[in-house]
């Protein structure tokens, strides 16, 4: 139990720390160059802490039959719930490229009209993302 909240409070701190060191350096020179070199080091710090809380604990088998069915059905819901976050963060970057994508080419459209066919493979590329996510969620549970 402690464990986890260990490692939840270092991913808060590896979120807060570096975006409240970039809005309070106002953008100024090398202001976000130090956002990123923070964001960077809490990143790769949180990695290292939770592969070190994580993994350094005994590994023991099922010992019982149904240990062993348990453990498969618990395998199964994780199936689930892989495949439907690798479709629902997808959709939702598939939803915002489209969002800027499609406004640009109308943008581009109202000036000239012979551009239609590049702001179309422009949004359809950005459509694409969301196919690769329900591929991904079909590779997943097959």
């Amino acid at each position: 139990m402690t464990t986890k909240i260990i490692l939840v409070l270092i991913l808060l701190c590896s979120m807060i720390i570096p975006v409240g060191g970039f809005l309070l350096s106002k953008r100024k020179e090398g202001g976000f160059k130090a956002a990123l070199g923070c964001n960077l080091f809490f990143f790769f710090g949180t990695l290292l802490v939770a592969d070190i809380l994580l993994f350094s604990g005994n590994v023991q088998a099922a010992g019982t039959a149904a240990e062993a069915v348990e453990a498969a059905a618990n395998a199964e819901g994780w199936r689930y719930i892989a495949a439907a976050l690798s479709t629902g963060i997808a959709c939702i970057g598939a939803g915002i490229a489209v969002a800027s994508a499609a406004s640009a080419a109308l943008g581009a459209l109202s000036e000239d009209s012979s551009i239609m066919g590049k702001a179309l493979i422009f949004v359809a590329l950005a459509e694409s993302i969301a196919l690769y996510g329900l591929l991904i969620s079909f590779s997943i549970l097959g």
